[in-house]
């Protein structure tokens, strides 16, 4: 081969072969849904209270109290 052809020929191909990364911010902004926390959190935190009002008044709730205070049903 003739040394200018290759002497051309060599930056071009070095150059075709540079990966090009492009970082550019998005469109439209991030998003994070957290409602399933959220959620979560509030359940608990009910559940909880039932339980507490189930051991204290089991009266009011009929068999479902008594099982959750440890009382046998009747």
């Amino acid at each position: 081969m003739k040394p200018w052809l290759v002497a051309l020929a060599t930056p071009a191909l070095l150059a075709a072969c540079n990966p090009t990364v492009k970082i550019q911010a998005p469109d439209k902004p991030i998003e994070i849904n957290l409602n399933v926390h959220i959620d979560q959190e509030v359940r608990i935190k009910v559940d909880n209270e039932l339980n507490t009002a189930f051991k204290d008044h089991p009266e009011l709730f009929g068999p479902a109290g008594e099982q959750a205070s440890g009382k046998p049903a009747q």
